[in-house]
């Protein structure tokens, strides 16, 4: 099948995904693995489809493999295509804030003021979604919470600021603006844990009073500027939802057991988030009696329960699993992880120990300024503009291709220009 089909599209990419390497197999010079783990399945496709939009991808069976391998053909093919609609899920969202993640990011830069570096310790570790069951387990969290370093997503701030618990560290990576509301909740919460923060994420401006510990997701674009302004972060890829973030941030502090609440990926009838929640005020507020606040509830739960995202975040969780230690647990019932409690130890640790507050230059123009700098240079090196204009000519002009250098430069300086926090 495949030279039939490199004849008749030749300049189309054809990769080949086989179960096992047979014997008489032909050396058809395109690109092929030979296997039906997961993790290698997604790393190959990643590195072989890289910058190629989802849309132009077809996926070609050959059924008869279906009769032969059984299960296994089914495992190969639900790996692929689950791969491919997280990577159209991104590319979505790509072309809907690309530019507006550029843009936090060097407003960001301004303000910054304390950076942290963290000391990795054997503390075990309680990380928090927003998810429903997040209620249940609170009274298990608030008795364990001395003991153990809790990692909170921003949204889950003031579920767990009700409860009497304060985080120890908090995570935001949204770019949207409505990611503010959660923030709002962590200032107002008095809470004193650091602020974990991909720059790329809408950030408020009382942030400014926090350290941060900056999350750096690998782009090039990225390194360039971090490296320039010698600013310490930890490197954590984009991974779509800010518990898969929090997880691999859990694991670079410690090597301790993790334990997961509130991660449900699933709704509970028409609850989709915990409460108290930063966005109940908008639903309480919009309500009225042609628009019931249950109602309202109903139709946010049948969007994010058939809109896909969960069931993408679920599987690439599961698929996932293989990969990482032994050492991940879920409080909640109804997760696909390993139930396990957190431990109460009697001993109480000093928190603070853990991590090392970096001044940086007050001048917060000066971070700004010298970033843009640094970035459009990087984009006159030949050494180093192929891998910037791949970079950010997928988010500022998603869809287009052949991004010239210089629509580039300009959009650049029109950002740097419309972003600048003092003059």
């Amino acid at each position: 099948m495949i030279p039939v089909l490199q004849e008749k599209y030749k300049t189309s990419k054809i990769i080949a995904l086989h179960i096992e390497k047979r014997p008489n197999e032909q050396n058809l010079c395109i690109k092929t693995l030979h296997t039906t783990e997961a993790a290698q399945v997604q790393s190959f496709l990643e590195t072989q489809l890289k910058g190629i939009n989802t849309q132009h991808v077809r996926v070609i069976e050959w059924r008869p493999s279906l009769n032969y391998y059984k299960e296994e053909y089914v495992k190969l093919l639900s790996v692929t295509v689950q791969f491919l609609k997280r990577i159209d899920a991104e590319n979505r969202t790509t072309a809907a804030f690309g530019r507006r993640w550029v843009k936090n990011f060097f407003k960001n830069l301004g303000l910054i003021n304390k950076t942290l570096f963290y000391k990795q310790t054997q503390i075990p570790v309680i990380i928090t979604g927003s998810g429903p069951s997040l209620e249940q387990v609170i009274p298990v969290i608030k008795e364990a919470q001395s003991s153990h370093l809790i990692i909170a997503a921003s949204s889950s701030v003031m579920a767990l600021t009700a409860g009497g618990i304060k985080a120890d560290i908090v995570i935001t990576t949204d770019g949207g603006c409505w990611a503010l509301k959660h923030l709002y909740q962590y200032h107002r919460s008095l809470c004193n844990g650091a602020l974990a923060v991909n720059l790329c994420a809408a950030l408020s401006s009382q942030c400014e009073d926090k350290p941060l510990l900056l999350i750096n997701d690998g782009s090039f674009w990225q390194n360039v500027i971090l490296h320039e302004l010698k600013l310490p972060s930890v490197l954590i890829g984009q991974r779509g939802t800010v518990t898969a973030t929090a997880l691999e941030l859990a694991m670079l502090i410690s090597c301790g057991n993790i334990y997961l609440a509130g991660a449900d990926f699933s709704v509970n009838d028409i609850r989709t988030h915990t409460r108290p929640y930063g966005f109940d005020n908008l639903f309480y507020g919009s309500a009225s009696r042609f628009l019931p606040f249950y109602s309202e509830s109903f139709t946010r739960s049948f969007m994010l329960r058939y809109g896909g995202s969960m069931d993408i975040y679920a599987s690439w969780f599961k698929n996932e699993l293989n990969s990482w230690p032994k050492r991940i647990f879920s409080i909640n019932e109804n997760s696909f992880f390993i139930k396990g409690i957190p431990p109460v130890f009697a001993s109480v640790i000093n928190k603070e120990e853990l991590f090392e507050t970096v001044p940086v230059k007050k001048d917060p123009f000066y971070l700004y300024k010298k970033g843009s700098n640094a970035l459009l240079n990087a984009l006159k090196n030949s050494q180093y503009s192929q891998n910037i204009e791949q970079e950010l000519g997928s988010l500022l002009f998603c869809g287009k291709e052949n991004v010239s250098r210089r629509e580039l430069e300009n959009a650049i300086k029109e950002i740097v220009k419309m972003e600048k926090p003092f003059e």
